[in-house]
């Protein structure tokens, strides 16, 4: 586990708020609050989006909400919407919750949650849109248990929409980021309609034609400790059709 980088005043007090989707992650969730609460940052603020997860995470979200009232927001989504839909609604209610800057990442712990102030403070110095925490840049890793299949889709998925979108990213899959809540705005999470991890794509696409700069900083990619991973037959399928819809939907952006 790496060590938090210690942010100096008033960087530390940023107003930052985490969205956390969640389904099925009643085993996931307490830790992953337990490490984001203990980060060197006042100011950090938790929205979970839980699709009515069946095995309770829900409910173990309220619990910890109750426990942290002023740190831990729940929002209780009516089933299972898909990623890209809750992150949307979550987004949209850390930015009109007075939020500065919105960090989205997985509930699983494959994102290290000791990297945030790291980002938070590259976003600041050099004022980018979006820091990414990448697997690919120089210094990013991948668990050596990832297995060899998800490597090469992960790996494959990057080159194929590279090619089709063109967008200077490495890591055009990835889902731990940092935004400024004025890129969000510029953006307009409403006219993004991409649902599954096709929906990190969609973000990054819109942040390259509007113009925003985009940083990419290394970090080290885990397995999930519990549970099973969400990718589906139908958001692979949505996945690879995605390219030629952007390039129609936002052609004129």
């Amino acid at each position: 586990m790496i060590k938090p980088v210690q942010l100096p005043t008033p960087w530390r007090d940023a107003r930052l708020t985490v969205v956390v989707p969640t389904y099925n992650e009643a085993g996931n969730l307490p830790a992953l609050v337990e490490r984001l609460l203990a980060l060197p940052l006042p100011g950090l603020r938790i929205l979970v989006a839980d699709d009515n997860s069946p095995d309770g995470t829900g409910e173990v979200a309220d619990k910890l909400a109750i426990e942290h009232p002023d740190r831990i927001e729940v929002v209780h989504r009516a089933g299972k919407e898909g990623l890209g839909r809750a992150y949307v609604d979550g987004m949209t209610r850390a930015i009109e919750g007075g939020a500065e800057y919105v960090a989205q990442m997985d509930a699983d712990l494959s994102h290290p949650p000791e990297a945030l102030p790291g980002m938070l403070g590259a976003l600041l110095s050099t004022q980018a849109s979006v820091v990414i925490g990448s697997r690919y840049v120089p210094g990013g890793e991948l668990d050596e248990n990832w297995p060899l299949y998800r490597r090469a889709l992960s790996g494959w998925a990057n080159l194929y929409v590279h090619t089709l979108l063109r967008v200077r990213i490495r890591d055009l899959t990835a889902g731990f980021k940092i935004w400024q809540a004025e890129a969000l705005r510029d953006i307009d999470l409403e006219r993004v309609q991409s649902n599954g991890y096709s929906f990190q794509v969609e973000m990054h696409y819109l942040a390259t034609k509007l113009g925003h700069t985009i940083l990419e900083v290394p970090i080290r990619f885990e397995e999930r400790r519990d549970g099973v991973s969400k990718m589906t037959t139908a958001t692979k399928v949505e996945s690879a059709l995605m390219p030629f819809r952007l390039r129609s939907k936002h052609r004129n952006i």
